[in-house]
């Protein structure tokens, strides 16, 4: 696979609009993530799992991985590797926020693996975008009425810079212990951009309550 080409990874837990989707070269759906494959509308080129939470037909000619249920990987971090063997290096995540905390966290663990292995991942749910990288810059257009945050995954990311908001930050260290990122937001019409040395770190942006 192309590694410019992004690869979709279809999650189990609520359902969210799948924003993006078509963009995507190469379509994964994690056992019950086939449902909201179907609920989208989209055909997934794999579908993977233990299959503890779906347990229905399965479409012809569409390729099946089954995993054993006692196993380390959850069925997204198995996805997560799978797109990374094929060579992806930007991976998009959905319907993995929300339901269960811990598989939330997991999630963005997951999110965190494939930025150590040199991708770019994307969790994308219904008010929420997080953005996990290895390092670099990131652009984010205007988004008027969502906060932005920015949070170390490593116990340390160097020489942050924020740039377009209304916080900025230049060359800054931040830690995984101190949340000093939370709630930043654009200025009016300015697309920000958020860079770093070193160290993986998460962006998320969030749907300001009305």
């Amino acid at each position: 696979m192309d590694s410019e080409k992004i690869c979709a990874v279809i999650s189990g837990g609520d359902y969210a609009p799948m924003e993006g989707i078509d963009e995507c070269s190469f379509i994964i759906a994690c056992d019950r993530g086939y449902v909201h494959a179907r609920r989208a509308g989209v055909h997934p080129d794999i579908i993977l799992g233990d299959f503890d939470s779906y347990s229905g037909a399965l479409p012809e000619g569409t390729e099946i991985l089954r995993l054993p249920v006692e196993k380390d990987d959850t069925d997204t971090m198995s996805a997560v590797r799978h797109a990374l063997d094929m060579g992806c290096r930007r991976i998009r995540i959905y319907c993995a926020l929300g339901g269960r905390l811990d598989h939330l966290y997991a999630n963005i663990q997951t999110g965190a693996f494939a930025a150590a292995h040199g991708a770019r991942a994307e969790i994308i749910g219904e008010g929420a975008h997080i953005y996990v990288l290895p390092g670099g810059a990131i652009e984010l257009p205007y988004r008027p009425g969502w906060s932005l945050s920015v949070f170390a995954v490593t116990d340390e990311v160097r020489s942050v810079s924020i740039t377009g908001a209304k916080y900025p930050l230049s060359g800054a260290v931040i830690t995984n212990t101190f949340p000093i990122g939370t709630s930043n937001e654009w200025l009016p019409g300015e697309a920000v951009t958020v860079r770093a040395e070193a160290g993986i770190y998460a962006v998320m942006l969030c749907r300001m309550p009305q």
